[in-house]
């Protein structure tokens, strides 16, 4: 039986999705950030699918999300939002240290992967740390500096930002210094996958696919990177995107 468990380090609420025999052993182990507006429990399809396979799956909740909303306006949490990927990836490394101290882990097989601004969470996250074995980005921008300009682009159409330009500028670096596409090597063979529809309307499709054909060159086993193309898909995950993460993750950490 597939249990799910609500539980929660320091801040960080969290479900712990894991066959319910399996609790206490070191599993391979997958950590699934959530989408903008979305919340961790959204996320359960696939946490069921990973943990039939025999994954230990964690879904946290990011900040101003969920259980940890504090009730922002639409433009509060637009102007939020790369605060929260920051504050994502900095968590991920608490996450992580639940896992090594109740002995949850298995030999390091941790993999991390997320839906939209769960992905560039993902793709932030390993420019970081080396010690994410395998990831699943799902149509994520791994050219969040782009990415960035476009959403401020985007954001002065209609006012002023809400930041001054020093702030600005600060956040610029910070985003740059998490740029996959400005720190390919940090990659360093690992596996990664990336799914994405190409009519996405939100997160470029262009941006993860021309990151792919740029990093597969650096790749020794082309086996280790893989993209998938679903043709007329917006901006939601399929159910196909879906089974590929699993089979992926299984190929890579079982």
């Amino acid at each position: 039986m597939i249990g799910i468990y609500e539980e929660q380090i320091n801040q960080i609420p969290y479900l712990h999705i894991v066959k319910s025999e399996n609790y206490n052993f070191e599993l391979p182990t997958i950590i699934y950030f959530h989408g903008f507006t979305s919340a961790k429990e959204q996320n359960l399809p696939i946490a069921y699918m990973l943990a039939s396979k025999g994954f230990r799956v964690l879904l946290p909740e990011s900040l101003h999300h969920g259980e940890r909303s504090k009730g922002l306006t639409d433009k509060q949490m637009q102007i939020s939002f790369w605060n929260i990927v920051i504050q994502n990836v900095q968590e991920l490394e608490e996450l992580r240290s639940v896992l090594l101290k109740n002995h949850w882990l298995l030999e390091g097989r941790l993999g991390i992967a997320g839906t939209s601004m769960g992905g560039i969470t993902t793709s932030a996250a390993l420019v970081k740390y080396d010690w994410i074995q395998a990831a699943a980005i799902m149509m994520g921008s791994p050219k969040i500096t782009d990415y960035a300009n476009a959403l401020i682009g985007n954001f002065k159409k209609y006012g002023e930002l809400p930041i001054s330009n020093n702030q600005l500028q600060q956040l610029l670096r910070q985003i740059e210094a998490m740029d996959l596409s400005h720190h390919v090597d940090t990659l360093d063979q690992r596996p990664v996958m990336f799914w994405h529809g190409d009519k996405d309307p939100v997160v470029p499709f262009e941006h993860s696919y021309l990151f792919y054909q740029e990093a597969k060159d650096t790749y020794i086993d082309e086996q280790n990177i893989k993209f998938i193309k679903e043709p007329g898909v917006g901006h939601k995950v399929s159910r196909n995107g879906y089974l590929e993460a699993t089979e992926w993750f299984a190929k890579h950490l079982l």
